[in-house]
């Protein structure tokens, strides 16, 4: 390489190259000889073609000495523990400092090439020196730190178990009727179906209604975007309570009200255990905050099922914890939030997806019988979704304990709803779910 009118020759370059505490950069080897910082990064990248010196790139792998490091140090055969004697030693003598590569490579006394070929890379060298954890170490480390950090939901799921059975009723009839809805969402309820599902329940007295999951929304807690302006958490869960689950026990004074868990409940749940932002508001307006305050179970003397463990990682897991909620009837009947269940061999309803679907399934025990998948108690004008293709009704099974037999009656609530004879219409200051009932209504 030429300087100015002299020549650089490559000894003199390479011993530059290598003194590193007189140049830690290449900048201040080009200072040294007059010349810019490019032109040193190119004889490094020409260098590197020559075969003389790519035979010492080679030799690096196969732990021979580097073109960068201090080949003024021991570059002698140590063996794996004398290596590890060294790097511990010079670890003992700095305990107030994170050894890294280029700090041993300054303070320790032997060259890279002595310890790479024994443990590769300095990462592996310090472990097993001890220097630092060893990757089982680490692993039971985070595993620990993976299990603390779900704790709390451990602590705040036992609570929700509590109340599977607090509240059963039985009359001791062989013959049972169920009610049963699913994903009401607290103030996106069709004010049609709440009417309709009211009077139902005051007119049949069931013994028992099902509530089988959604019905809070808080869209606060969910994945669509809410504008934190608009955020009305305690509005929400007055609402749900003064507009559906109290005049719902009032119209069944003696029946059993069983609220199975969703997953709007549960992710809800986890919020309340995290004291997200989203919840101060409730934290600040509801004093003495639970579960059964959170979903008025002692106020309505409602069973909350809630297998779910709350502590999960990830979303498989989440979805597999909330597929153990559900409640079997008499023996007979299975009500589940998740479609999967139509598969578990029993008669039954899911929610979920808001669209009525109905199955016709056998097994020797039942025989012929059928597995419905609700449809909402959801305005179908939701703007997030396609909420026209939603169903909106309920159900009623009829079981006979004794036989295990079981019949569905399902109704459809549109602009109108029958039920036992008794027609109701939706009225105009109901709103219409869809442009099509809005059309009927009008007609």
């Amino acid at each position: 390489m030429t300087q100015g009118n002299a020549k650089v020759s490559n000894d003199e370059l390479i011993s530059a190259f290598n003194d590193t505490k007189k140049f830690p950069k290449t900048a201040d080897i080009a200072d040294h000889f007059g010349v810019s910082d490019r032109t040193i990064r190119n004889w490094i990248s020409n260098l590197k073609k020559d075969d003389e010196y790519r035979e010492a790139i080679i030799a690096r792998k196969a732990g021979g000495p580097l073109l960068s490091e201090d080949t003024t140090k021991i570059t002698d055969d140590w063996t794996a523990e004398e290596c590890i004697a060294e790097l511990r030693r010079v670890a003992l003598l700095y305990p107030e400092v994170s050894i890294s590569r280029n700090f041993f490579r300054v303070h320790g006394d032997i060259a890279e090439s002595v310890w790479n070929k024994h443990f590769g890379t300095f990462e592996e060298y310090m472990r097993q020196a001890g220097v630092k954890l060893t990757r089982y170490q680490h692993g039971h480390e985070r595993a620990i730190a993976k299990h603390a950090s779900v704790d709390h939901y451990r602590a705040l799921g036992a609570s929700r178990k509590e109340y599977e059975g607090k509240y059963l009723r039985d009359n001791g009839s062989r013959f049972k009727t169920i009610m049963v809805c699913s994903d009401l969402h607290d103030i996106d309820i069709d004010p049609f179906f709440l009417r309709v599902w009211l009077d139902a329940v005051k007119r049949v007295q069931p013994d028992v209604i099902s509530l089988v999951g959604d019905i809070f929304d808080l869209p606060e807690f969910g994945k669509y975007t809410v504008d934190p302006r608009e955020w009305d958490v305690v509005g929400r869960l007055k609402f749900a309570h003064e507009q559906i689950l109290k005049p719902m026990r009032e119209a069944a004074p003696e029946a059993q009200i069983d609220f199975i868990e969703g997953n709007h409940e549960h992710r809800l749940i986890r919020h309340l255990a995290d004291a997200t932002p989203a919840l101060r508001a409730v934290l600040s307006d509801l004093h003495g905050f639970t579960v059964s305050k959170l979903f008025g179970l002692d106020e309505f003397e409602i069973n909350y099922i809630a297998k779910a463990d709350l502590a999960t990682f990830s979303k498989r897991e989440l979805e597999g914890e909330l597929a153990n909620n559900y409640k079997v009837y008499y023996d007979t009947v299975l009500c589940h939030h998740f479609p999967h269940a139509r598969n578990m061999g029993m008669p039954g309803v899911n929610g979920h997806h808001h669209q009525h679907q109905v199955w016709p399934m056998f097994n020797p025990i039942y025989g012929a019988y059928e597995w419905h998948q609700l449809g909402c108690g959801h305005k179908r004008s939701a703007t997030f979704c396609e909420g026209e293709r939603w169903h909106c009704g309920f159900a009623l099974i009829h079981v006979d304990t004794v036989t295990r037999n079981t019949s569905f009656e399902y109704v459809p609530v549109t602009d109108i709803a029958i039920l036992g004879g008794k027609w109701y219409y939706r009225f105009p200051e109901e709103g219409a779910a869809t442009k099509t009932d809005r059309i009927l209504i009008n007609s």
